[in-house]
């Protein structure tokens, strides 16, 4: 899972990926994670900018991502998140 090239489907800019776990790997040894979810679940993610890695991860706790924040669609959706993507989007890709 190293970095790959394509476009993040959280700002849309063509640049390097990361992959996100949607349920941080933190969290995967905790008892309630382990009973709810499979392990399949647990390993999934997004491939996403590092710009937009790096907010998800200022902006929230890694209890509150995997709580509240499992999905691209939820951290999509996300208010304080948006504006961050939307402001990520006119940034310059750093080559």
């Amino acid at each position: 899972m190293g970095n790959k090239v394509g476009t993040c489907p959280c700002c849309s800019r063509h640049t390097r990926l990361t992959f996100h776990h949607l349920i941080p790997k933190k969290m995967h040894r905790r008892t309630y994670f382990k009973k709810h979810y499979t392990k399949e679940q647990l390993q999934a993610g997004v491939n996403i900018c590092r710009q937009c890695h790096s907010g998800i991860h200022r902006f929230y706790d890694e209890m509150t991502l995997a709580k509240q924040l499992h999905s691209l669609c939820l951290l999509q959706a996300d208010e304080q998140l948006s504006t961050f993507f939307n402001w990520v989007s006119k940034q310059r890709v750093k080559v």
